[in-house]
């Protein structure tokens, strides 16, 4: 619920803001020993805005998880993708190829927004359901990005003041 009421309000701030960028990758996800794959979609200022597990890294898999994220969060002024063909397909199908962008290091946004995942997942010691993970996932990205403060642009003492008054609201919607 929590995760929901976040995920509510950012995109409605975020609606009107006009020079909305996209970087979309996956990631392969072990599931009982089985490779999976989780889809990410982050925003241009390194939040993610969606996350989506399928079990294969093809067209049909890029297309509802495309069409997940352009109903939640609306349109788009450029998608910056890795060069795994099936974006390009998935795009063409719907109708937006000339907002795609690829470039060498031009994902690298998406890329390291990983390792956060990695590390809790590492903790947890792996998932055993598919739905389990795919919540795991939605909730994992909602709540860090509530937690990301993004330290580097701001001086220690406001990084400070935000971070304690993340974790107060945090514990009282907890408490």
């Amino acid at each position: 619920m929590f995760a929901a009421d976040i995920r509510r309000q950012r995109i409605s701030r975020m609606r009107g803001f006009r020079h909305w960028k996209w970087r979309l990758d996956e990631m392969y996800v072990r599931l009982n020993g089985k490779m999976v794959y989780l889809w990410r979609a982050v925003d241009h200022e390194g939040e993610v805005l969606e996350s989506y597990v399928t079990k294969t890294r093809d067209k049909a898999a890029a297309l509802p998880f495309m069409r997940k994220i352009l109903k939640w969060h609306g349109k788009v002024e450029a998608i910056t993708t890795d060069g795994l063909r099936s974006y390009k397909a998935a795009l063409t199908e719907l109708g937006c190829e000339q907002k795609q962008e690829t470039g060498r290091w031009a994902n690298n946004r998406v890329e390291n927004s990983h390792l956060p995942f990695r590390r809790r997942e590492r903790a947890m010691q792996r998932s055993r359901k598919m739905k389990s993970l795919q919540k795991f996932a939605s909730v994992h990205a909602s709540t860090a990005n509530h937690f990301n403060a993004e330290r580097r642009l701001v001086d220690r003492q406001t990084y400070k003041t935000r971070r304690s008054a993340a974790l107060a609201e945090w514990q009282s919607l907890m408490g």
